[in-house]
C-alpha cells in the first residue's frame, strides 16, 4: 500500500521538470485510492520495490509518471496478476521534491500537469502497471470571471491551512483553469467526485461545477 501523508519536509529534492511527453506514449501507471488534479500536489511515501525502482528512473532520466484513480482493489505487493482496476483517464504527474522520511522510507511530492486518456493496461512481469496514454490539451489561459470570484476567495483561504502550506503549491488566482482544478484538488469532497472533475476538459464546465459544489457544502439554498 502507498500511504497519503501531508508532513514538513526537513531536506528538500529540487527536480527538473523540463522533458514534456508526446501526445502518444507508453508510460508507467501509479493506481492511488485518491485522485490528483492538474496543478495539485500530492506527498506519497514509497516502500515497494517497483515504485523505488520507477522513482529512482524519474528522478534519472527526467521524466514522470501516470496517477490513475485506483476504483476498486489493492495494489499493495504486487496487487493480482490482473490488471489493476483503474479509471478511463489520468494526470501525468512529476516528483518535485523528494527526502528520506524519519522512519527510513523515501517520501516523494508529486504535482499532476496534464490531462491523460488510458487507451490501454498491462502489468509486467516485475508488477509494474503500464499504459498506452493519449494526452489531452491544456485548456488555454483565460482570467478567472468576476462571477466566480467566491471559488478564488475559497481557495485564498484553504492555501493558508498550515498543512497545505507545507505542499509549497503554486497557485495563480486570477486564472480559471488553475482556480478550478487547484480547489476541486483541495475541497473535502469523496473521491469519486474528484474524478468526475478530473475528466472535464471544459474551464467553463469545471468552474460551474465547483461552484455547485460549493454551494452544496455550504448547506446554503442557491438564490
Amino acid at each position: 500500500m502507498v500511504l497519503i501523508v501531508m508532513r514538513r519536509w526537513h531536506c528538500w529534492g529540487r527536480l527538473s521538470t523540463r522533458r514534456l511527453p508526446d501526445l502518444m506514449s507508453e508510460i508507467a501507471l501509479f493506481p492511488l485510492s485518491s485522485v490528483l488534479l492538474p496543478t495539485g500536489r500530492m506527498s506519497l511515501q514509497i516502500f515497494e520495490q517497483r515504485y523505488l525502482d520507477l522513482v529512482a528512473r524519474c528522478m534519472r532520466e527526467d521524466e514522470g509518471f501516470g496517477v490513475v484513480w485506483l476504483q476498486q482493489g489493492s495494489e499493495v505487493s504486487g496487487g493480482s496478476v490482473d490488471t489493476p482496476n483503474v479509471g478511463d483517464y489520468g494526470v501525468y504527474a512529476r516528483i518535485v521534491d523528494w527526502d528520506q522520511l524519519p522512519n527510513g522510507l523515501l517520501g516523494i511530492l508529486i504535482e499532476g500537469q496534464q490531462r491523460f486518456d488510458v487507451q490501454s493496461v498491462w502489468r509486467e512481469s516485475g508488477g509494474l502497471v503500464k499504459a498506452e496514454v493519449a494526452f489531452t490539451p491544456t485548456p488555454a489561459t483565460e482570467p478567472l470571471p468576476e462571477s466566480y470570484a467566491a471559488l478564488a476567495e475559497v481557495l485564498e483561504g484553504l492555501l493558508r491551512h498550515p498543512q497545505i502550506q507545507r505542499l509549497k503549491l503554486q497557485s495563480d488566482l486570477t486564472e480559471a483553469w488553475s482556480v478550478g482544478s487547484l480547489l476541486a484538488q483541495l475541497l473535502p469532497i469523496d473521491e469519486a467526485i474528484k474524478y468526475e472533475l478530473q475528466g472535464i476538459t471544459s474551464v467553463e464546465h469545471l468552474l460551474a461545477e465547483m461552484d455547485n459544489i460549493l454551494v452544496e457544502l455550504s448547506g446554503e439554498e442557491r438564490a
